[in-house]
């Protein structure tokens, strides 16, 4: 009988990470990290339909930036969690706390219990999203990690698209609920996978567990969303009392939370991860990046549905091209790092790309020809592809092994801020222009004030098509007109992360894993012998302290800041 099997591996042996394990645990990877990536953009062509049936279009804002906003708080619990606890557990408990509010999304009533549902998701969508990374860097080393974070960003990019579509199809087809139902058997699909194949180390905490700093830390994020939403908002806006009370509650808040940091035994963000030049520049880049790559994917289906007139389907088939350039430059640019070990030039050539993408989306209006905003779309996912798993990789390959789930969710979560900023600033501004122009539209047809407020609030692509053709040439032309212009505001911060691409750091990539050099796993040819051995009779647990010493070195190497020793 094979050893490989989890429950056939003795309590006191040690975890063997010989291929065939660490290709079983990529599954469980896959299935966690498509569960959660689909489900962000499966949304995206489903939105006009769910906002005006549940009489939310002008607050339709909030079912991304709940998602969000829930995704960025819990990264940095469920990284650090993970690093003292092991991850398995957290793994297994963010796939059912996905699935249950799936459903609860399906059964939702009316807009807001709609968008608990939606944060709820994100509560286990971060934790997924986060685990997946993390476990990568535990069981491949750095050297060889660029040919598995390819494929998991092609994950992405898969559902990228595979997501719109299958949402477009449910609208068209079914009801909009069904984008909910199907996450029920691919989460129990998931759940059950890693439950028998997520073989990994538990653990016991030996700190007390930074509570002061995951409650501040959560303060200070939800403070700043809410401050960039009412700012936006136009019944309250950046003259209001209170925008600027929530803005010095965001500010008090981070204050705080960094000096809790700053005296805690185990805190939550050390801010040591702050001393590294490397870390800070990835992080940054990702920051940056954040802000305009979520506005740009979750409003693009709308504007195709609203604007160009095409259905929910196709609008989801239209970002086919996006999903080919991000898969193909994901895989490419991981299977050139593996090869050379040299990764700097990734992000620079992937912000250029970016950048021209986003410039030639400014031009986008209602009689833009479909092959053009194809081909857009292609530039930009491959731009996407060339950034966003290399930074993951350059932040984990900086800091010592002990500390890599905890420097993946920390860069993790800021590039989920400036997403969530970027949704918040860019989905407020989308959501007042179009709000004056349909309001304009529907008043210049006849309608009191009252009405037109009415007509605004419920509309969605089914009733578009039934409204008069001048008064629907209006509603088109008021879609194009708010959404295109605000692509302007979103080039900027694509090239502040071009400017700090120039200036990140290359250093060797290291060719130990992280359980291995944390002394928890035998890795490599060692590890292929012992099973070989194991499943010819042999003890399993004869060896099983051989690593430690070369994991207490590599602990020990350096504070958060310096990166492990390459073996």
């Amino acid at each position: 009988m094979s050893s490989t099997a989890p429950t056939a591996r003795p309590a006191d042996a040690p975890l063997l990470l010989t291929k065939r394990r660490i290709w079983i645990i990529f599954a469980a990877l896959i299935a966690g990290m498509l569960l959660s990536s689909l489900d962000q953009t499966i949304v995206s062509t489903a939105m006009p339909t769910i906002v005006g049936q549940l009489g939310g279009v002008e607050h339709q804002v909030w079912i991304t930036t709940a998602y969000l906003l829930a995704t960025t708080i819990v990264m940095p619990i469920y990284g650090k969690f993970g690093d003292v606890l092991g991850r398995r557990r957290l793994f297994l408990i963010a796939i059912a706390l996905f699935t249950l509010a799936s459903v609860g999304c399906a059964f939702a009533g009316d807009f807001w219990s709609f968008v608990v549902f939606r944060a709820i998701q994100g509560l286990g969508g971060g934790g997924l999203m986060i685990l997946s990374q993390a476990i990568i860097a535990d069981i491949v080393p750095a050297s060889e990690r660029g040919k598995y974070l390819g494929p998991l960003g092609g994950i992405f990019g898969l559902s990228a698209v595979g997501g719109p579509l299958l949402g477009g199809y449910f609208v068209d087809h079914l009801t909009w609920q069904w984008a909910f139902y199907i996450n029920i058997p691919v989460g129990i699909a998931a759940f059950a996978i890693a439950w028998f194949t997520l073989t990994l180390p538990n653990k016991k905490a030996t700190q007390k567990i930074d509570v002061l700093g995951l409650v501040l830390l959560s303060a200070a994020t939800t403070l700043l969303i809410f401050f960039t939403d009412l700012g936006g908002d136009k019944d309250f806006g950046w003259a209001a009392p209170e925008t600027w009370m929530l803005g010095a509650g965001m500010v008090i808040a981070a204050a705080l939370f960094i000096w809790v940091e700053s005296k805690a035994a185990d805190p939550i963000i050390p801010l040591a991860l702050f001393r590294n030049p490397i870390f800070v520049n990835a992080t940054a880049i990702g920051f940056t990046l954040g802000l305009g790559m979520f506005a740009a994917i979750g409003f693009v289906p709308t504007f195709l549905q609203m604007s160009s007139g095409t259905s929910a389907a196709v609008s989801g088939l239209l970002l086919l091209p996006m999903m080919v350039g991000l898969i193909g430059t994901s895989i490419v640019s991981g299977i050139a790092i593996s090869r050379t070990g040299h990764y700097r030039i990734f992000p620079i050539v992937g912000t250029l790309l970016t950048g021209a993408a986003m410039g030639a989306m400014t031009t986008l209006t209602a009689d833009t020809p479909i092959w053009l905003i194809c081909v857009y779309l292609f530039v930009f996912g491959a731009g996407l592809g060339l950034i966003m798993q290399v930074v993951v990789l350059v932040v984990q390959n900086a800091v010592s092994p002990g500390m890599i789930g905890t420097a993946t969710s920390t860069n993790n979560y800021f590039r989920e801020v400036g997403a969530s900023l970027g949704v918040a600033i860019f989905g407020a501004l989308f959501t007042t222009r179009l709000t004056e122009n349909l309001t304009g539209v529907f008043t210049a047809a006849g309608a009191t004030p009252e009405a037109a407020a009415g007509s605004t609030a419920t509309l969605d692509p089914a009733t578009l098509s039934q409204l008069p053709d001048a008064v629907r040439d209006g509603v088109v032309n008021a879609y194009a007109d708010a959404l295109a212009p605000v692509f302007w505001y979103l080039i900027p911060f694509i090239g502040i992360a071009f400017i700090l691409s120039l200036f990140l750091k290359e250093i060797p990539l290291s060719d130990v894993a992280g359980l291995v050099a944390r002394g928890e796993a035998i890795g490599g040819d060692e590890a292929e012998a012992l099973e070989a051995a194991h499943r010819n009779g042999a003890p399993a647990g004869s060896t099983t302290a051989e690593p430690a010493a070369a994991a207490d070195s590599a602990s020990d190497d350096v504070d958060a800041g310096a990166p492990p020793r390459a073996r």
